[in-house]
């Protein structure tokens, strides 16, 4: 582990097939003693932002039963391999195809990625942006338990209306949108 962290004792407390609950004490730079804490644990993801020749992206609408409601969102997914570049790069391809019907012919763009909760999980999400797609919404083949109800294309301007009015409240989508802004892929 990075520095003066070191796990002195762990619990596990659920172990289901997208999450595990562990209780653990651990011990930080700030607490030599160690510091118990409860934490989910999830396998990481990819969040790609899809763009099409005239400069729209793809986004799907999916149903979300923690929430109770559906989710305009650009497609994601979690990374079931070892955690490498390439396998991170194929799980954005898979996904890409899977829930949008994308297929890459500008490049993926790795963006970097970020935390979704540090405060409770150690889950992370890696952010691309997907140049010059191919876009067949028929192609569209998704996994079981996987409930999309479309996929649309929506400008710029379409998607910071949707965040603006509260129609986009998917953290990954938001991360990945405030990253296209900052870095100047989109304005």
């Amino acid at each position: 582990m990075p520095g003066d962290w070191e796990i002195l004792r762990e619990e596990i407390l659920l172990d289901a097939p997208y999450v595990h609950v562990i209780r653990e004490v651990v011990r930080t730079p700030s607490c030599p003693q160690g510091r118990e804490w409860t934490k989910s644990v999830r396998k990481p993801g990819v969040t790609m932002a899809p763009q099409l020749p005239n400069g729209d992206f793809v986004m799907i609408r999916e149903e979300r039963v923690p929430a109770r409601r559906d989710f305009w969102q650009f497609p994601a997914g979690q990374i079931d391999d070892e955690i490498t570049p390439k396998s991170i790069e194929a799980a954005a391809q898979r996904e890409l195809r899977e829930e949008a019907g994308c297929e890459v012919r500008g490049g993926l763009k790795y963006l970097g990625k970020f935390f979704t909760s540090p405060g409770f999980t150690n889950e992370c999400t890696h952010q691309f942006l997907a140049k010059d797609v191919q876009w067949n919404p028929a192609n569209i083949a998704l996994d079981a338990g996987e409930y999309i109800l479309e996929s649309r294309a929506f400008s710029v301007k379409d998607l910071r209306e949707m965040i603006v009015s509260g129609v986009i409240e998917d953290g990954s989508t938001l991360s990945l949108y405030a990253r296209l802004v900052a870095g100047g892929w989109i304005s």
